[in-house]
C-alpha cells in the first residue's frame, strides 16, 4: 500500500469514526444516557461484530487490521487516552472531595478493596481454557481486579447532574468518592502495567514502583502545583501567539506522562496528575480551557471510545464468552454495590443514603474501557476479556441511571440541603463568581493607592489572581519614583491580600500578585494590551477631574473603553485620602437589579475582607402613600414588597459569607438626596454603588451617579458589571429602568 492510499485510509477512517459516534452519541443523550456510550455501540456496530458480520470485504478495506492506516489510527487512539486523562483530572474538584472526605474515604477504599478482591478471586478461580496466558494468570487477575473496582467519574458525574442532584449531600458524596476512586484507580493501574511489563510478580520492582509513585505524587502537588502555575501565568502573559497556553498544557500533561513512565508506571497517571494540578490553577481561565476541552470532545473523545468499540468482537462471547460477560456482570455490580454500601454505613451515612450510594457507584464507562485497551495491549487480556470487559462497562453504565433515580427519589430533601442548595444557587447567579481574573490600574494619587487597598482586600478573601498595571506619568523605566510609585502600590494590593485572606498561613498560599509598568501617554492601548490575557474586571484608580463632577476622559474612559468588561473605578475621599487599614463601613444603594447587585456583592466582599459594616439602602419615592419603614405593608403595598426583595436578597448574600447586612430604606423625592443624607449621618466611609454606562462620546453613569460623584465627602466605587459600548438609545444607572 502506498503511502498517499494509507493517508487516504487513515483520513476516512476518522471520518466515519467522527460520524458514527457523534450520531450514536447524540441518540444516546437524548434517551438520558451518557454520550460515551453511544460512541461504543457505534464502534460495536462499525467492527467485526455488525459490519464485518454483514460486510466483510467493506469492513477490512476500511479498517485493515495491519499497516499504516491500523498504526497512525492507533496513535490517534493513544494520544486520546493521554488527553481524556488529562480533561479528567482538570475536570476534578477536590474541593467537593474536601467537603465530604470522611464518608468519600470510606466509600472510595471500601468500593475498591472488595470488587477488587472480587476480581482477583474471578482471576484466580477461572479454568485454564479462559485465561489467555494461564502462566500469567495473575496479571490477569490484577486486571481484572483493577476493571472491576474503579468508577468512571465523568459518567457519575454526568449521571448525577442531569438526574439533579448534584448539589444534594449524597450526591456530593457520590462525586467525592468517585473523584477518590479515579485517583487511586489510576495508581493501581499504572502499577499493574508496572508489573505487566515484568511479566511476573516482581516484588522488589513492585517496591521501586510504590516508591517512585509515592515520591512523583508528593513532588507533584507541592513543587509541581506551584510551577505549573508559574508556566501558565508566564505562557498566559508573554505568548501572544494564539492559543499559547493551550500548547503549554499539553506540555505540562507530556512532560508529566513522560516522568511517569520513567519511573516504570503507566502515562496515564502523569497525565491524569497533570490535569488535575492545571485544573487547581487559578489562571486555568474558560478561554484557554474551551479551546482544549472542545478539541478532545469533538475529535479525541468519539474517536477513541467508538475505536474501543470496533476493537472488541461480540461474536467472541459465544459460549463460554457469554458466562465469562456474565459473570462479570454480576461479580462487578455485587462487589462495587457491597463495598460502596458498606462504606457509606462505616463513613456515617444511613442506610437509605448508602443504598443510593451503592447504586450510583456502579457505572463503569470511560474507565474500564481504558483500562481493557491497556491490558489487551500488553497481553494481559485477549479478545474474548476485553469484549466482555467492554460489554460489562456498556451493561452496568446503562442500568446505573434508572437504579440511582429510584434510590433517590426516596431519599427527602432535608432543611439543611434545602437552605444550602438555595445559597448555592443564590450565588452562582452572581457577578463575582465569574471574575478569574482582576486588572487593577492606578497611579501613585490617592485614589491610586485606594484602589489598591480595595483590590488587595477582594483578591485575598475570594482568591483571585490580581495584575496591578501603573500607569505613570514618566516613561516606564526612566524615573526612580515612578518605581517607587509602582512597588508602592503593589506592596498595598499584597497587604490588603494578606488582611483578606485568613487562609493563606504562608506566602506560597497567598494570592498572586503581578506587577507591570506602562507609560500615560498611552492608558488605553497598555489597557487593551493586557486585556487580551484573560481579565474578569478592571479596577482603575485614579482622580477624577479637577471639578470631581465628571471623569478623567483621557486615563478612566479610555481606560474603561478599551478593557471592553466589566470594570470598577474607585475614588478616595475623607479619611481614605490617607492610607488606613481601618475596616470598611460600607453603604450600598440596591434596588433589585442586576446592576444594583453587582455593586452589593463587591461591597459585601470588602466588608468580608476588612472585617467592617455594610448597609443596603432602598430608595422609595415619595408620593402615593408609600410606606417608610422597611416590611411596613401601607398604601399599595407594591414598593414596601419591591424593597423588603431587593434587601433581603442582599441580607441572604451576606449570611453566605458571614457578612451582617442592615437593611435601611429612606422615602425622598430624588434618590441621590436620600444616599448623601444616609452618608452625612456619618457611619459610612464608602459608598459602592452599582452603576451603567450610557452611551455616548463621555464615560457617563447617569444624572444621579453624577451627582453623587460630585457632592458626596466619603470614598466612592463605581462598579458596572457591563462594559462601556457605543449603541443607540441609553441604558439608566441604578434607580433608572427597574425591568432588568
Amino acid at each position: 500500500m502506498t503511502h498517499d492510499a494509507s493517508v487516504v485510509i487513515f483520513i476516512t477512517q476518522l471520518a466515519v469514526l467522527l460520524v458514527a459516534g457523534r450520531i450514536a452519541g447524540e441518540l444516546a443523550q437524548r434517551v438520558g444516557q451518557p454520550a460515551v456510550l453511544g460512541q461504543i455501540i457505534a464502534g460495536l456496530l462499525l467492527g467485526p461484530s455488525v459490519l464485518g458480520a454483514f460486510a466483510p470485504g467493506l469492513w477490512h478495506d476500511l479498517f485493515p487490521q495491519t499497516g499504516n492506516p491500523h498504526v497512525m489510527l492507533d496513535a490517534v487512539a493513544q494520544l486520546g487516552v493521554i488527553l481524556l486523562l488529562l480533561m479528567t483530572g482538570m475536570d476534578t474538584d477536590l474541593s467537593v472531595f474536601r467537603d465530604a472526605r470522611r464518608a468519600a474515604l470510606s466509600i472510595s477504599l471500601s468500593g475498591i478493596i472488595v470488587p477488587f478482591a472480587c476480581g482477583i478471586a474471578l482471576g484466580a478461580l477461572l479454568p485454564e481454557s479462559l485465561l489467555p496466558t494461564p502462566h500469567r494468570r495473575a496479571i490477569t487477575a490484577l486486571f481484572l481486579g483493577t476493571a472491576l473496582s474503579i468508577s468512571s467519574v465523568k459518567i457519575v458525574a454526568l449521571v448525577v447532574r442531569d438526574l439533579g442532584f448534584l448539589r444534594r449531600t449524597v450526591g456530593q458524596v457520590i462525586i467525592a468518592s468517585s473523584i477518590l476512586d479515579d485517583t487511586i484507580g489510576w495508581v493501581i493501574v499504572a502499577v499493574t502495567f508496572g508489573l505487566a511489563l515484568h511479566g511476573a510478580v516482581d516484588f522488589a520492582a513492585l517496591t521501586r514502583m510504590l516508591l517512585g509513585t509515592a515520591l512523583f505524587l508528593a513532588l507533584a502537588f507541592t513543587l509541581g502545583r506551584r510551577w505549573v502555575y508559574r508556566l501558565l501565568r508566564w505562557s498566559n502573559d508573554n505568548l501572544q501567539s494564539e492559543l499559547a497556553s493551550v500548547t503549554v498544557v499539553v506540555v505540562i500533561a507530556a512532560v508529566l506522562a513522560l516522568a511517569t513512565s520513567a519511573i516504570g508506571v503507566h502515562l496515564l497517571l502523569g497525565a491524569f496528575v497533570a490535569g488535575i494540578l492545571i485544573g487547581q490553577s487559578p489562571l486555568l481561565t474558560r478561554r484557554i480551557q474551551a479551546p482544549l476541552r472542545g478539541l478532545i470532545i469533538a475529535l479525541f473523545m468519539p474517536v477513541f471510545f467508538a475505536l474501543a468499540g470496533l476493537t472488541a468482537d461480540l461474536r467472541a462471547l459465544a459460549g463460554q464468552g457469554l458466562y465469562l460477560t456474565g459473570g462479570l456482570i454480576l461479580v462487578a455490580s455485587f462487589g462495587k454495590f457491597l463495598g460502596a454500601f458498606l462504606g457509606g454505613r462505616i463513613g456515617g451515612l444511613t442506610y437509605a443514603e448508602s443504598f443510593a450510594v451503592g447504586c450510583g457507584m456502579n457505572a463503569r464507562g470511560s474507565t474500564e474501557i481504558i483500562v481493557a485497551s491497556i491490558g489487551l495491549s500488553m497481553g494481559a487480556l485477549d479478545q474474548r476479556f476485553f469484549t466482555a470487559i467492554v460489554a460489562m462497562a456498556v451493561i452496568t453504565t446503562f442500568a446505573m441511571p434508572p437504579m440511582l433515580r429510584w434510590a433517590l427519589q426516596r431519599l427527602p430533601l432535608t432543611e439543611e440541603e434545602r437552605s444550602r442548595i438555595e445559597r448555592e444557587e443564590f450565588e452562582s447567579q452572581g457577578f463575582l463568581g465569574q471574575v478569574e481574573r482582576v486588572l487593577l490600574a492606578v497611579d501613585a494619587s490617592p485614589s491610586g493607592q485606594f484602589a489598591s487597598r480595595l483590590v488587595g482586600l477582594l483578591a485575598g478573601v475570594r482568591r483571585i489572581p490580581t495584575t496591578v498595571l501603573h500607569l505613570d506619568q514618566d516613561r516606564a523605566g526612566q524615573s526612580a519614583a515612578s518605581e517607587r510609585r509602582a512597588k508602592h502600590s503593589t506592596a498595598t494590593v499584597e497587604a490588603g491580600a494578606v488582611a483578606g485572606d485568613e487562609a493563606a498561613v504562608d506566602e506560597a498560599a497567598r494570592v498572586d500578585i503581578t506587577t507591570r509598568s506602562r507609560s500615560l501617554s498611552e492608558p488605553g492601548d497598555a489597557i487593551a494590551a493586557e486585556a487580551l490575557k484573560g481579565y474578569g474586571l478592571l479596577v482603575i484608580g485614579r482622580e477624577p477631574t479637577a471639578t470631581g463632577s465628571s471623569f478623567d476622559e483621557e486615563i478612566i474612559g479610555a481606560s474603561a473603553r478599551r478593557f471592553g468588561g466589566a470594570f470598577a473605578i474607585a475614588i478616595a475621599r475623607g479619611s481614605h485620602r490617607r492610607e488606613s487599614g481601618d475596616p470598611l463601613n460600607v453603604l450600598v444603594p440596591v434596588s433589585g437589579t442586576r446592576v444594583s447587585r453587582a455593586g452589593a456583592e463587591l461591597a459585601i466582599a470588602l466588608t468580608q475582607a476588612s472585617r467592617g459594616t455594610v448597609t443596603a439602602l432602598y430608595v422609595v419615592p415619595s408620593g402615593g402613600g408609600l410606606s417608610l419603614p422597611w416590611r411596613q405593608r401601607v398604601g399599595s403595598a407594591i414598593a414596601p414588597r419591591t424593597a423588603e426583595a431587593a434587601i433581603r436578597e442582599i441580607v441572604e448574600l451576606g449570611e453566605h459569607y458571614g457578612v451582617t447586612v442592615t437593611g435601611r430604606t429612606r422615602k425622598v423625592s430624588a434618590t441621590h438626596n436620600a444616599i448623601l443624607r444616609e452618608i452625612q449621618s456619618g457611619r459610612h466611609d464608602l459608598l459602592v454603588m452599582g452603576v451603567s454606562p450610557r452611551s455616548g462620546d463621555q464615560l457617563f453613569f447617569g444624572e444621579m451617579p453624577a451627582e453623587i460623584l460630585q457632592r458626596a465627602d466619603c470614598s466612592i466605587l463605581f462598579v458596572s458589571s457591563e462594559p462601556v459600548i457605543e449603541a443607540t438609545g441609553t441604558r439608566e444607572a441604578l434607580g433608572g429602568d427597574q425591568r432588568r
